[in-house]
């Protein structure tokens, strides 16, 4: 018998660069999974759309205004965590505003799809990147 989790529904962004390469974030410490790197984004809040999450999100955490009719969706992970259930869709962007500037102290790092997996990758954008390695 399983036990009962909330279900926890995140936007996550793959910001590609003109060389083909994909944007990843690292964990800061003091947040869950500190040190892990994943897809920038977060969790969508009462009465926004997942592309409203991400433009929130990157504003927030990169300084960059991405064009939310330049977000394309692109694959989703569905991962159980202990206490809750994530449910994260992916979306592309290749067009943004201003430049990258980690607001939140993180490291961050632009990747070739096929090398993602050599991050220690938090478990939900695991799947992701092999989406992302596969079809791009």
């Amino acid at each position: 018998m399983s036990t009962e989790r909330p279900v926890l529904l995140v936007a996550a962004c793959a910001l590609l660069d003109s060389d083909g390469r994909i944007l990843i974030a690292q964990r800061p410490e003091g947040k869950a999974l500190a040190g892990k790197w994943e897809f920038p984004g977060g969790k969508v809040e009462t009465g926004e759309t997942p592309e409203q999450t991400i433009v929130r999100e990157l504003r927030e955490e990169l300084g960059i205004e991405p064009c939310e009719t330049c977000l394309q969706p692109f694959a989703f992970a569905s991962h159980p965590y202990a206490d809750f259930h994530l449910i994260m869709p992916l979306f592309l962007c290749r067009r943004w505003d201003g430049f990258i500037s980690p607001q939140e102290g993180q490291a961050i790092a632009w990747s070739r799809p096929g090398k993602l997996a050599s991050y220690d990758l938090a478990p939900a954008d695991q799947p992701l990147a092999a989406e992302l390695r596969d079809r791009l």
